[in-house]
């Protein structure tokens, strides 16, 4: 079968337009008169503006979307030319950073030209911060006088959760890097090799396959699987007989994959083997649960009923959540989230299970919801543990 080729980079010009008119609709659905974005998730999303400039800390960003009309982006000087590159024609701009006033007095006057008295919603749910010193926002409060700043209602994540076709073939593009990345692993994983390097050479095959950067790549490893996810890497090797378990968050054009693969040094003893083969089946009730409509909920239910017989737990906290421009964005699949599932969400199914001596397993696959139900964005694993060759 011949491999799938990569969709175009960036988007057609008429994404941002619906994106924005999308959430000006819900604007004004909510009776608020504009969207106050600080985050680098909310600027990719809304304009394409997208760089690695935000991992320095040091400047605020500031989107406006007014409940009509254009967006409005009152930045750092340094970023005016590549927002000059997307759509967003009114560009306001200060020299930072600035230890006496940081881009506050010019939002703020910028919040108070464009709605006077109004409202402006910021996100202020689960997964949401503001992206801009605590004093400042204080000081942005008192200067806009009569503008009210308060929640969006959850606007910007219903409109994220639900992806366009574009989004989905940028994601299941990474998830095709990392599924070639992950084809390399018996290459360099073998015992005696430490798995800090082993890490380090997933990341560059993850690379070496098309991959823009990958801010995420967790794991373990151990005799019956691993006793946490999120750990550094360590210098310790692996042994005959570990499980070992990467888990990659790679990027491509701006979107995630958050997948893992678990795999065996030497063949497995019956329990773990067992243990890995009941992930492989909660994963597909989880996968065979979905159709929109469904809640988040239920989905978690589904899992769980073949992880713990219904027993409603999930030592990892839950067993799924959203993926798109962030590593993890919502639902979340835990008992509690009532989120109705719709067509065009991305979602991860993560079910873990308990081996023995405090180990675990954990599996994780992407999928998308169509009209019928779920669409695996990754080639799911079947049962049997695979097994990496022995030391040679």
């Amino acid at each position: 079968m011949m491999e799938k080729a990569a969709p175009a980079r960036g988007f057609a010009a008429g994404e941002f337009a619906r994106r924005i008119a999308g959430a000006q609709a819900e604007l004004a659905r909510n009776n608020l008169d504009g969207l106050l974005l600080t985050t680098p998730a909310e600027f990719y999303y809304f304009t394409g503006f997208l760089t690695r400039f935000w991992e320095s800390p040091t400047r605020p960003w500031f989107l406006i979307i007014p409940q009509s009309g254009e967006p409005v982006a009152v930045i750092p000087t340094i970023g005016a030319p590549l927002m000059r590159r997307t759509a967003v024609r009114d560009i306001r701009t200060w020299s930072s950073p600035d230890l006496k006033d940081d881009g506050v007095s010019l939002l703020a006057d910028t919040l108070s030209e464009l709605f006077k008295d109004g409202r402006v919603g910021t996100p202020d749910g689960i997964e949401t911060h503001v992206r801009m010193p605590l004093a400042d926002f204080q000081r942005l409060t008192q200067m806009v006088g009569p503008v009210r700043i308060e929640g969006d209602c959850g606007i910007v994540a219903n409109l994220r959760m639900v992806k366009s076709q574009a989004e989905i073939e940028k994601i299941e593009n990474a998830c095709g890097i990392a599924e070639r990345a992950f084809a390399n692993v018996r290459e360099f994983a073998r015992p005696g090799v430490g798995f800090d390097m082993v890490c380090r050479e997933f990341q560059r095959a993850c690379l070496a396959q098309g991959a823009d950067w990958v801010p995420y790549l967790a794991g373990g490893h151990g005799p019956c699987g691993y006793d946490d996810v999120i750990s550094p890497a360590t210098s310790a090797p692996l042994q005959n007989g570990d499980i070992l378990m990467l888990d990659t968050g790679l990027v491509w054009d701006g979107y995630f994959c958050d997948f893992d693969r678990n795999f065996s040094l030497g063949p497995a003893d019956n329990e773990t083997a067992a243990a890995y083969d009941v992930l492989i089946e909660a994963t597909q009730a989880g996968f065979e649960a979905i159709r929109p409509g469904q809640r988040a909920c239920d989905i978690f239910a589904a899992m769980d009923q073949v992880l713990t017989g219904g027993a409603g737990t999930s030592e990892n906290g839950r067993l799924g959540h959203g993926l798109g421009i962030q590593l993890t964005e919502w639902p979340s699949l835990i008992p509690g989230d009532t989120s109705e599932l719709k067509t065009g969400m991305v979602l991860t199914l993560e079910p873990s299970i308990l081996t023995r001596d405090g180990c675990m397993l954990v599996h994780e696959e992407n999928v998308v919801i169509e009209e019928t139900g779920a669409r695996y964005l990754t080639k799911p694993c079947p049962k049997g543990l695979p097994v990496l060759d022995q030391a040679i």
